[in-house]
């Protein structure tokens, strides 16, 4: 065996986790040990809960948490939790609600919630008898989840619909239960998840009895049965609109100038795919942070969100801009399944601190402040594209990182913040200047 391997590593202890890791990989890192214990919790309350959110657990890794003030959302003003490690985010998503606040601010509605989930099965016969089975059987399927769906349904939840898809064009014998749910305010993956197992164990079970299938038809065989986290029928709009008049602070352009240039570069994002992919990877900065900061899965929303971006069959920009009648507006439509109950937004104390912050909302209303992190940030990413340019702002949010990498003291730190409000931010002339103040 490999001297790297190990058997039975979960069974160990956290303090022999971190000795076999330590010992094995990090031979050569002398504060390995100080530094993951660093980040441990003193309170071991706390601590013990944050070792039971996954496996093998050896410490925490800590993003900042910050907040950007002053979004005014369908008369609603709130502050916005934002959970990232990359610079310039939160002040540019701070930035644009600002903009927008003296503007009538955001607009948003949710156009639909629901989500999907499919049995993926194998069927070799006619298909006239599995249509007519599936028929059959239906109502039946319906009732065996009903002990899993009952509370749901109290909350206003519960199962749509289910419909036999025939996929066998793409693969051979291939069919779906394809499946629609409403969830309320949980993002309802356990709920899905289980219905969909009871629906495969019943629909290959009861096959087995029904008349018209031959011997061959009666072996259904279930390959798989999950959620999808493409949910293109899990939409929110946000927008915001002004005069074009009203459109621009910087003297260096007019607001007519601007506000053409601002809809070629989302014109640009929408037919190449080189440019979206980077367009909407600015929306998903104030979109994932919010995600994240609300116990929400953002691997998920990132996955559904990119799918939903290349529905049409080319990759493309998820925000659009126009100019009718002199009224500028700026708007998005995007798939959020998010959830507001469950999961961690009932165990993390800084996810419970976030939705309180956001006034609790349901999961309605927090996919419609979540649209609006992204659409914010988006804005503020292309008004500094077609203006200044995006590195000027980024660098100087980006000072403090160098500084900190070159363990600069609080005075070099107020000396070197003061010196680069006029000069230009990068890299080399910061360590430069940190180097000649040093001198």
């Amino acid at each position: 065996m490999n001297d790297k391997t190990i058997s039975g590593f979960s069974k160990l202890s956290k303090s022999k986790k971190i000795d076999w890791i330590i010992n094995t990989y990090l031979p050569k890192q002398e504060d390995a040990k100080k530094i993951l214990e660093r980040y441990w919790n003193s309170d071991e309350k706390l601590q013990q809960l944050h070792d039971e959110f996954i496996e093998n657990t050896i410490s925490n890794y800590y993003l900042p948490l910050g907040v950007a003030p002053n979004f005014l959302i369908n008369n609603n003003m709130y502050a916005i939790p934002m959970a990232i490690e990359e610079s310039s985010v939160v002040a540019a998503a701070s930035k644009a609600a600002k903009f927008w606040l003296d503007r009538g601010g955001f607009k948003t509605s949710v156009i639909s919630t629901t989500k999907i989930g499919q049995v993926h099965f194998m069927y070799q016969g006619d298909k006239t008898h599995l249509k007519t089975y599936f028929n059959n059987i239906k109502p039946q399927l319906l009732n065996a989840v009903k002990p899993l769906s009952k509370n749901m349904e109290k909350r206003g939840g519960g199962i749509l619909d289910i419909e036999l898809r025939d996929k066998t064009d793409d693969i051979p014998n291939y069919f779906q239960l394809h499946v629609s749910f409403e969830t309320a305010d949980a993002m309802g993956a356990n709920f899905i998840n289980s219905c969909l197992e009871q629906f495969a164990k019943t629909f290959k079970t009861e096959a087995l009895n029904f008349e018209q299938f031959t011997a061959e038809e009666q072996q259904i065989e279930i390959v798989m049965s999950i959620l999808s986290n493409y949910v293109p029928d899990c939409l929110v709009r946000a927008e915001v609109s002004c005069k074009v008049e009203e459109l621009t602070e910087n003297k260096t352009i007019s607001a007519q100038e601007f506000a053409n240039k601002f809809i070629q570069a989302v014109t640009i994002a929408e037919i190449e795919p080189f440019r979206a992919v980077t367009h909407n990877k600015g929306i998903m900065n104030g979109i994932d942070a919010v995600v994240l900061a609300t116990g929400n899965d953002f691997r998920a929303v990132e996955a559904g969100v990119h799918a939903y971006a290349s529905r049409n069959g080319s990759y493309s920009s998820l925000s659009h801009a126009k100019i009718e009648n002199g009224i500028f507006t700026f708007w998005m439509e995007i798939p959020l399944a998010l959830g507001t109950v469950g999961g961690l937004t009932n165990l993390h104390p800084l996810v419970k601190l976030a939705l309180e912050m956001l006034g609790k909302p349901s999961a309605k209303e927090l996919m419609q402040i979540i649209a609006v992190a992204g659409l914010a940030q988006n804005f503020a990413a292309l008004r500094s594209l077609t203006t200044t340019g995006i590195q000027e702002g980024h660098m100087k949010m980006h000072l403090m990182n160098i500084l900190n990498q070159f363990e600069a003291n609080s005075e070099e730190k107020i000396t070197l913040v003061n010196h680069f409000k006029t000069h230009a931010v990068s890299h080399s002339a910061v360590v430069e200047a940190l180097e000649k103040l040093r001198q």
